[in-house]
Formats: C-alpha cells, structure tokens, sequence
C-alpha cells in the first residue's frame, strides 16, 4: 500500500523519515540534484560558446543561469521539475515518501526566491530598496514553506477565512487579500521579467542612432507591460476594474493641475528619442554645461562632462530651450587657439611652419587640415590665429589645445621668433625747464664769513 505523505500531519512526517526507506529517497534525490546541476552546467556551457562566437559579452549576471553554476531560476526549476518526476515514480513503485514531501516545498521556495531576487535586480540594478524587497520575500517564502510542512498552513488559511468584511456590494475576506497580493506581486515580477528580458534583447549590439530608436521601444514595451501588469494584479486582487474608470477621470485632473511638469518631461523624452536630435553619445552645451549624453530615460537626460560631473537635465528644458549638438551630423569640431608675435616676424614663413607643426599633434585632424590667419594688428605685436579640426569631441578639447599651444610654443622658441611683451611709448609736450640757482662768487662767499 503506497502512502503519500503530503496529506499526513507532522507527527506521522517524522515517524516515516525514520524508515530505512529514506536512504532510497536520500539517493534519488542527491541524483536529481546531480543531474540538474549537470543539466545546467551543459546549457551554459553551450550559451558561452554562442557568445563567444557572436563576440558578445553579458553585460549583467544572466536570470536563467546567475553568477555562479546554482544561484540562477534554471536550477531550482529543473530540480523542481525532475524532483516531481521522481516523486510520482516511486509512488508507482510502492515507496514511502517522506524526504520528498520536504524536498518539493524547499525547491519550490527556493525557485520563487531566485526568480523574485534575479528579476529585481535586473529591473532596479541601483536601487538599495530593492535588497530590502528581496529579503522579505526570501523571509515569507521559507516561512510559508515551513508552515506548509508542518502543516500549519491550512489551518492559519481557514482562519483567516472566516475574517470578513463587505466593501459596497462585494464580500472579502483577509485570505483573498492576501493570496490576491501574492498573485499580483507574481505577476508583476514575470512582467518584469519578460520587459529586462526583451529591452535586452533589444538593446543588443545597438549603438547611435540605433540605440536611440531600441531606447523609446524598450521604454514603451515595457510602460505598456507594466501596465497590463497592473491590471491583471489588480483584478487578482478582487478590485473591480471599472472603478478605473473614475481613478483615470481624477489622474486626469491631477495631471492637468499639479503634474504636468512631469507629464511635460515624459512626453518630451518620447518626443527626444522618436525625432533622435539627441542620441546617446551626443555632444552637447545645454545652459553652459558641455558634456557627452550618457542615458536618455523617459524623464530627463543624463549629460557627462570631461571632468566626471554629471547634469540630470529635464526633458522639456531640452524641448523648449536651444541646446548646441555638437555632433547631430558632424562629429568634427573646430577648435582654435591664438598667438601674438613681432612685428619683423616673417608671417608667410610662420604660417607655413605654424600648419606642418599643428599637423602633427596627435588628434588633430588632416582634412580638413589646420589653418593659419593673421587676424589682428595689436598694440605689441601681430595677432595670428591658428584653427584645427577634430572628430572626437568626448576625449575632451582642452587637452588637445594645450599640446597644440605646446608645439607652437616650442617652435617658436626654435626658429627664434619673438613673442612680444606689452610695450607703451610715451611722449612729453613742450621742453623740461629745471630751475637752476645761480652761482655764488668768491667776494660774496668773503663777506658771508
């Protein structure tokens, strides 16, 4: 006669794992286990091969497989899976369960913790909420495992059962409360599963005006996700979806009244990203702040500058202000530096010596190539003005212009040719008279004695 020991209560559980029939289950199951962790090794082995010939790297640790070989949703759900297997073929065969009934409860609890803890932290990588979500739910679900095996579970549901209240015409009770929270926190985290899963996916080997393009798809797949997410955990919940109808009317006023700023910058985010007059990687000079676009989420705009800081910046401010892009259609910036020399300066010889001398700093580009102008005729001495071209803006401009006045610096230093200090000629009207007192005679000086 076969027992199934799911239906018995704790004291009968620790009766039948004192049978030596449970170093048979013990087997079994060590060999499930075994046989999972190979599985998964084999399929990860197989998906680094792909990566490897594709020339891809994974940017973030894997939800299927994790970091290491266990600590992904993979191996808890084929243990899960071959653990059920095992258990309903040694019921065919007549074999006591005891092991099994605790070991399908623990997969169970184990696979709802790595997929809650794998998907939220693809989701919210910086959060620091999220770790405090994570370990609440890994404290309920090895709770609830706890309660179910010993059976306290059913007993705790039945109560809270018969605690009911009535919300206009509907009857709830605090077990569907509860179960309706569970089911709407399930479905939330799959559809944060399936959004990480498909902005990847999408986000893949993009770069440019491509990524710009997958950027608003990805934001919109996953606002419309979310989104039926919510309905359907609302109605998991046992909230009537057409009360909806009134909580739009009042968001509607909420936007119109206190939140249109924000309303403004999520629309302005779709609009940057549909129209791409601002991409990821992008240089740009908003308000005096120059820096290359780093993100582009549906809000505001991530701008870095070459020093490190970062701006967040509205989205609306980059709609309704002018913002200088410094790379929209050409990434060739012109950049431009002067130097003053004498006035018996051979100019024509200068400039010559000046363009094969800026040509070879490193950066600076060849077509179009630098070129030399005497733009001014100064107080001290000639005003020459040296422009030069480069294509990669977001390795910082400064630095270019320093080693270019540093080469013009020791060319002229080299060929002898004078950089003239401020001089000023000043001139005297009229002649200097000095006064001057008239000599004293030898008899004066006798009678002055």
């Amino acid at each position: 006669m076969t027992t199934d020991l799911s239906t018995l209560d704790f004291p009968t559980l620790l009766a039948a794992l004192m049978r030596p029939s449970l170093l048979v289950e013990l087997a079994v199951l060590a060999a499930v286990l075994a046989a999972s962790g190979l599985l998964v090794w084999l399929l990860r082995g197989m998906r680094d091969r792909d990566r490897d010939r594709a020339g891809q790297r994974e940017a973030r640790p894997s939800i299927w497989f994790g970091t290491h070989l266990v600590d992904g949703v993979l191996f808890p759900l084929l243990a899960l899976a071959l653990a059920y297997v095992a258990r309903r073929v040694l019921l065919e065969l007549g074999q006591p369960l005891a092991v099994f009934r605790l070991a399908i409860p623990v997969l169970l609890s184990l696979a709802v913790i790595r997929l809650s803890v794998r998907v939220l932290s693809a989701a919210f990588p910086a959060s620091a909420l999220m770790r405090a979500v994570e370990r609440t739910i890994s404290w309920v679900a090895w709770l609830g495992m706890v309660l179910w095996v010993t059976g306290v579970l059913p007993v705790m549901l039945d109560e809270l059962d018969q605690i009911r209240w009535k919300i206009g015409a509907n009857t709830l009770s605090l077990r569907n409360i509860i179960e309706g929270g569970l089911s709407a926190g399930f479905v939330m985290v799959v559809v944060l599963w399936i959004s990480a899963a498909l902005e990847a996916r999408l986000l893949a080997g993009a770069s440019g005006a491509q990524l710009s393009l997958r950027k608003v798809a990805a934001n919109a797949l996953r606002a419309i996700l979310l989104f039926v997410g919510l309905l359907m955990a609302l109605s998991a919940v046992g909230i009537d979806l057409t009360a909806l109808s009134v909580l739009g009317g009042a968001l509607g006023v909420g936007i119109g009244l206190g939140l249109q700023k924000l309303a403004a910058n999520y629309v302005s985010g779709f609009v940057i990203l549909a129209e791409r007059s601002l991409r990821i990687g992008d240089i740009v000079n908003v308000g005096g702040f120059e820096g290359a676009i780093t993100d582009i989420t549906t809000r505001y705009t991530v701008i870095r500058a070459p020093s490190g800081r970062e701006s967040i910046v509205p989205n609306e401010t980059l709609i309704t202000t002018a913002v200088q892009n410094l790379s929209l259609a050409d990434r060739r910036v012109l950049l431009s530096t002067l130097v003053s020399v004498d006035y018996d300066t051979d100019v024509e010889r200068l400039r010559a010596q000046l363009v094969e001398t800026v040509s070879g700093v490193p950066r600076v580009l060849a077509d179009p190539g630098p070129a030399v102008q005497l733009s001014n005729f100064g107080a001290d001495g000639l005003e020459v003005t040296v422009l030069f071209w480069i294509d990669d803006p977001e390795n910082g401009q400064g630095n270019v212009r320093s080693e270019v006045n540093l080469a013009i610096l020791a060319l002229l230093r080299r060929e002898g040719v004078g950089i003239p200090y401020p001089q000023r000629v000043v001139r005297f009207q009229g002649a200097l008279q000095a006064e001057v007192a008239p000599p004293v005679t030898a008899p004066a000086a006798e009678s002055a004695r």
